[in-house]
């Protein structure tokens, strides 16, 4: 008792604020929305929806081309030599060796001419013959074939030896995928049903979100309507107390009566306080729920109700229906998918694959046109095919430990496809008991009303005695208390059951329909 008595004081100074009751009104659905718009957990879901969405556009891409290009410079020092130099001939000392061979054959001619004295007066005797004779004895070639010697040798040399101190070279390169084994497709697949993935986490967060509101909300609501209860209760008590005092007055009745009646008028203050503090820390939870400081001061549109409505009956649905319809087995049923297509891409790397190709290339030295320090180009096109013959059997061990997860997956499935048939069949039958529970309510609170009102009047006429009337009005406590615990539990209850049966539509489905 000691404890709780703390527990109450502590809660009796809470700030002021909180318990505002001319606070911002909000309905059921206000709060929903601010906790969608407010809650972490869902921006980091849609965070990774748009996430999923990029990956997917990635896996696209594999359908285009790939065109790169690729730039480079390079400086190199040092000489370099295509062929052997010891096996490259040296033209110049062998023509400089030509003139002394020239003179040598004309010497030889000229004694040969003058020994015949027939031959040498002929010459004589003809200007034209003499002039060309004496022109063969005066020619003098040395200088001009050594230089067409070393001209040759430079001409060697320059070629054997190219410029390549200074190397450019860009390349346009691009290669379109003609056949990979069915990769890209299946990577496609799988990045759509990723992002599709992603988007029934988003729901079922979403889900699990408005049931925690409905949840607070609802709590306020009935701690609310409970302390109207305490309010109403404690003026009864308070009012037979001032009865009892005038009957001991008047000797009607005995001061044991008294006392009985005011333990039962503090008791009735101390529910009435606990009910206050409970109020505001129930608020406080929903303003945690929907984003806003817990000390912020709010009041729902449903808070004042005398009576909590009964929500109406979620519409009858197949056991097939209500598994295409839950976001857990969407998820389950979509990473078998994804994993039947990672069985596809193992076995892909099994199979050859087949691609275009093609290149443009420029370069300096021009390899076109003898290493010349030119820009050159070239266009090259053709095939490649890439066949896999032996990679101890990875790629085999990746395609059976894929079917295994599929396997996984599958039976996930079908388990949960079981539980969420015995959750909707538990759900129905909570909702079928809360419904008569507060049938059952609803009657004991009228016999409940009409046995306090008989009590009242015959303990103020003096013909009822007073622990009579305590328990009329105990009784009456319970029934309006019971009857306020089955609404309640009635609206959680169609709260859950509606999440249960699929029929929660989170706002980006919403948005897509729209679309």
């Amino acid at each position: 008792m000691m404890c709780v008595a703390g527990m109450v004081l502590a809660l009796a100074v809470l700030p002021a604020r909180a318990q505002d009751a001319n606070g911002r009104v909000l309905s059921l659905d206000d709060c929903r929305q601010m906790a969608i718009s407010s809650n972490k957990n869902l921006d980091q879901q849609r965070a990774k929806l748009e996430m999923a969405g990029y990956d997917r556009k990635i896996a696209a891409a594999n359908y285009f081309p790939k065109i790169s290009a690729v730039g480079t410079y390079q400086h190199t020092w040092g000489d370099f030599s295509l062929v052997d130099e010891s096996k490259i001939p040296q033209f110049g000392p062998g023509m400089a060796n030509l003139q002394n061979a020239y003179n040598e054959r004309i010497d030889a001619l000229t004694q040969l001419v003058n020994s015949n004295s027939l031959i040498a007066a002929a010459i004589a005797a003809d200007p034209k013959v003499a002039g060309l004779v004496n022109t063969l004895t005066s020619v003098e070639a040395n200088s001009a074939i050594a230089g067409i010697g070393l001209s040759i040798d430079q001409a060697i040399d320059e070629t054997v030896h190219p410029d390549i101190s200074d190397i450019y070279l860009g390349t346009i390169s691009i290669q379109q995928p003609l056949f990979v084994g069915g990769k890209i497709i299946a990577a496609n697949r799988m990045a759509k049903y990723a992002e599709e993935l992603a988007r029934y986490e988003y729901d079922g967060n979403y889900d699990a979100i408005l049931i925690d509101v409905d949840q607070a909300y609802w709590q306020v609501v009935s701690v609310a309507n409970k302390k109207k209860l305490a309010e109403s209760y404690s003026q009864l008590l308070h009012k037979m107390q001032g009865n009892v005092e005038l009957s001991v007055k008047e000797g009607v009745a005995t001061e044991a009566d008294a006392l009985t009646v005011k333990v039962k008028c503090n008791e009735a203050d101390m529910t009435l306080t606990k009910a206050t503090n409970g109020l505001v820390l129930a608020k406080m939870l929903l303003c945690k729920q929907i984003g806003l400081p817990l000390d912020t001061g709010i009041k729902l549109l449903d808070e004042e109700l005398e009576v909590v409505p009964v929500p109406e009956d979620e519409p009858e649905k197949s056991v097939e229906e209500i598994w295409a319809a839950r976001s857990e087995t969407k998820r389950l049923d979509l990473a078998r998918k994804i994993y039947h297509e990672k069985t596809n891409i193992a076995r892909a790397d099994m199979l050859p694959t087949v691609a275009l190709t093609g290149n443009y290339l420029i370069m300096n030295p021009n390899m076109n046109h003898g290493f010349q320090n030119e820009f050159g180009r070239h266009w090259a096109a053709g095939v490649m095919v890439s066949i896999p013959l032996f990679h101890g059997t990875e790629a085999l061990q990746k395609t059976r430990k894929a079917k295994a997860e599929e396997r996984i997956y599958q039976n996930k499935y079908d388990d949960a496809c079981e539980l969420i048939e015995m959750q909707v069949t538990q759900l129905r039958q909570q909702r079928k008991e809360a419904i008569d529970r507060l049938e059952m309510a609803n009657s004991n609170l009228e016999s409940a009303d009409e046995n306090l009102r008989i009590a009242t009047l015959g303990q103020e006429a003096g013909v009822v005695d007073v622990n009579t009337a305590l328990g009329a009005q105990t009784a009456w406590l319970k029934a309006h208390s019971e009857c306020i615990d089955a609404g309640i539990e009635l609206q959680l209850n169609n709260s859950r059951l509606k999440a249960a049966l699929g029929n929660y539509t989170s706002d980006i489905e919403l948005a897509d329909n729209k679309e």
